[in-house]
């Protein structure tokens, strides 16, 4: 693969190695989903699994193969050289808490990023990295979404779109409970006001598919404080490339991001989430 820093551009075999990765590793969940699970760390509001790792470094063992010139930023840990231009960022199992209790809602996410200002690399800042590719595979549902950046996003190979519902009093909102205190706080005022307005909320336990189901229009919006970039990176493209809207900050010293995601029809009524 050329190093092209001037235009970077991703490739079908590139979206096809992502694709394959997150399958094998969602082959390793469902085969496990109702086994003994090894807890490697547990706090309040969240949980480490060994399978986190194995998953990971199942991932990383094919896309390093494929492409070892491209750096992997993931949520157990980081491979290849910090300075690449083009990265892979992965969440080998999205939703870990759900997992771990035999609900299956969780995923893999896979994204694929180039570095925007070659000359200046930086930690995770997202003016500094534009996501190419998105992969978020559901092993249980047998769901593949993918994009790339400047095509239509699918959902097993077919387009998919995010909803058209323009009314709050319509729609299906997703919140997302980090489990720092910071997110929490900002969450709850959040809950409350929405709860009246909207006709639904749900608190799902998946960024990465939240994510998704705005882009298949299954939710309206999502909104969450506190997430990692591995969390967003592969979803917030797939949104993009469905026809919504995804916006991100940084908050919390650099390491943590509040999200927004919608239709696009809802912005107005949602602003106040990013005052």
């Amino acid at each position: 693969m050329r190093d092209n820093r001037t235009k970077p551009a991703a490739t079908k075999p590139m979206l096809a190695a992502a694709v394959k990765a997150a399958r094998s590793a969602g082959e390793l969940m469902q085969r496990n989903l109702h086994a003994a699970k090894k807890v490697t760390e547990a706090v309040q509001h969240d949980i480490k699994l060994e399978l986190d790792v194995r998953c990971q470094k199942r991932i990383g063992r094919l896309l390093l193969t494929a492409y070892p010139e491209i750096a992997l930023l993931g949520e157990e840990g980081v491979d290849g050289d910090p300075e690449s231009h083009y990265r892979w960022v992965v969440d080998p199992i999205d939703g870990t808490v759900n997992y771990a209790y035999g609900i299956p809602h969780a995923c893999v996410s896979i994204a694929l990023q180039a570095r925007t200002r070659p000359d200046q690399p930086t930690k995770n800042a997202p003016v500094d990295f534009q996501t190419l590719i998105g992969v978020v595979y559901d092993p249980f549902r047998e769901e593949m979404w993918t994009a790339m950046r400047g095509q239509p996003a699918r959902l097993n190979g077919r387009t998919t779109r995010v909803s058209q519902r323009a009314n709050l009093n319509e729609a299906v909102i997703s919140l997302g409970f980090a489990k720092h205190e910071d997110g929490l706080r900002k969450m709850l005022p959040q809950f409350q006001q929405l709860v009246p307005r909207v006709r639904k909320i749900r608190i799902m336990g998946s960024a990465a598919l939240d994510l998704v189901y705005v882009a298949s229009g299954r939710m309206d919006a999502y909104l969450e404080a506190g997430v990692r970039l591995w969390d967003i990176a592969a979803g917030g493209l797939i949104v993009e490339c469905a026809g919504g809207d995804f916006r991100w900050r940084l908050v919390s010293g650099g390491t943590l991001f509040q999200v927004v995601a919608s239709n696009g029809k809802l912005n107005r009524q949602l602003q106040n989430f990013f005052q």
